[in-house]
């Protein structure tokens, strides 16, 4: 059951104000401030305005100039014999097919990109240098062993 009771406050400026008590079963009412009134003259307080509805979300529109992008894919490939290759891809139209490059120049490049690129790069490179290194020193050892077998011919 619910009853409606209504109840006389009087505000601050001293108006007598009508207001409609919530049931107490349902919420508790709030409290009335007894303080006394400091200066008559001074205006009373608004009712509590509504809170404003929602703002509809709007998506705000950027005045930043949209900034292209190009993407280009650079592939360089090398072997453990120290030979590197480049390819270039322009979304999905090939500018470049194995191109043969230098060592030095991808050694030079990768210094200039990063120092993990160059670390990455470097040890292939390094293990490239010391297989030509064995590679030149089994020839070499070969090479000597024809001179001396030509040069026993001569004699």
């Amino acid at each position: 059951m619910q009853s409606d009771t209504l109840v006389e406050q009087v505000d601050q400026a001293g108006a007598v104000e009508t207001v409609k008590a919530a049931d107490p079963v349902e919420a508790p009412a709030a409290p009335v401030s007894a303080t006394p009134v400091a200066d008559a003259a001074t205006p009373a307080p608004e009712a509590a305005p509504e809170a404003p509805a929602p703002a509809k979300k709007t998506r705000a529109k950027s005045t930043a100039k949209k900034t292209r992008t190009v993407e280009l894919t650079l592939t360089v490939t090398g072997t453990a014999d120290g030979e590197w290759q480049a390819d270039l891809v322009h979304g999905t139209k090939r500018l470049v097919s194995a191109l043969p490059i230098a060592a030095a120049a991808v050694s030079k490049a990768a210094k200039e990109l990063h120092e993990d690129i160059f670390d990455g790069i470097e040890a292939v490179i390094d293990a490239a240098r010391e297989q030509h290194r064995t590679r030149m020193e089994e020839l070499e050892a070969e090479l000597a062993r024809v001179k001396q077998a030509l040069a026993e011919l001569e004699d």
